[in-house]
């Protein structure tokens, strides 16, 4: 039988968003609708899909050699796994994912000193109770099974205006939509490629994880740039260079025209829509923008 890493990919949320990041990394996943066990185009990938929250345990107990989930989860199990990268992707954005301790919006609790004696419940059960035992805090953590945001309330109302919630969150609308309020962050929390410790020890696995990792963060990378193709008249050129970012190599390529050559560089996808006006100002023309896969340093 051909060598496999076995690869734990999230179920859920972080689905869509992972098979993009494989896809552009050039290990595209074909994910069913209801199946756990996406192919790849890698056959040396053999795919397992587990809920993020059970990740790291998998890893931890060998079930899978590596895996993709949130740092937070690799905290709340207390996972001894090797962290090989981070990946700062997300559902909806690449910052980081929020737990934050929220109240609604008309209760009286200002601070996490005003929980002291309540009721908050959340999925994060571990490193909420640690936060309040590092504050010197007595408050009760209960586990929530979901819908969090709603029993804000109905915890406020039951405690006498002590109750909340430690939820995640990337960009607030939720617990925006729900009216409450963030009174503290707890943790912040980003993807994570982990392996166990069996799997890195083989020397085919762990050049194997490499590999991956480094075609994974090469796809990161490259979503934050783009590439730039234009031509540019030999008398313009050093105004047309004189605008791109100064750490970059350009490729100058003669062209059949002696008196034009033409540039390639890759610049920083943020500030491309600005950079090309200047270009084209200066003397360039032909100018394209294209979309990278992967960038590897």
């Amino acid at each position: 039988m051909d060598k496999q890493l076995r690869i734990g990919i999230p179920k859920g949320s972080l689905t869509e968003a992972t098979a993009e990041l494989f896809r552009r990394a050039g290990m595209a996943l074909h994910v069913s609708e209801r199946g756990y066990f996406p192919r790849s185009d890698d056959s040396e990938l053999s795919c397992v899909m587990f809920r993020a929250q059970e990740i790291s345990r998998y890893v931890e107990d060998a079930v899978i050699d590596c895996g993709l989930t949130g740092r937070d989860w690799v905290i709340e199990n207390d996972s001894d796994v090797r962290e090989i990268c981070e990946l700062p992707y997300s559902k909806a954005t690449s910052r980081p994912a929020r737990w934050v301790l929220a109240v609604p919006a008309e209760s009286k609790v200002q601070r996490p000193e005003d929980l002291d004696g309540g009721i908050v419940a959340t999925e994060l059960v571990n490193v909420v109770r640690r936060y309040f035992k590092d504050r010197d805090l007595t408050v009760k953590v209960e586990f929530s099974w979901g819908a969090t945001e709603v029993k804000a309330r109905l915890l406020d109302e039951a405690t006498d205006g002590r109750g909340g919630i430690v939820e995640l969150t990337e960009t607030g609308s939720s617990l925006r939509a729900n009216n409450l309020r963030i009174i503290d962050d707890v943790l912040s929390s980003t993807t994570r490629f982990i392996a166990g410790k069996s799997a890195w020890q083989d020397p085919w696995k762990r050049q194997k994880i490499e590999a991956v990792a480094m075609l994974l963060v090469g796809a990161i990378e490259a979503g934050r740039k783009v590439g730039l193709k234009m031509n540019a008249p030999r008398r313009r050129i050093d105004a047309v260079l004189d605008l791109l970012p100064a750490e970059k190599s350009p490729t100058i390529s003669p062209l059949a025209d002696e008196d034009f050559v033409a540039i390639e560089v890759i610049v920083e996808r943020s500030a491309a829509p600005g950079l090309l006006v200047e270009l084209k100002r200066a003397g360039a023309s032909g100018i394209i923008a294209y979309p990278l896969n992967t960038v590897l340093h």
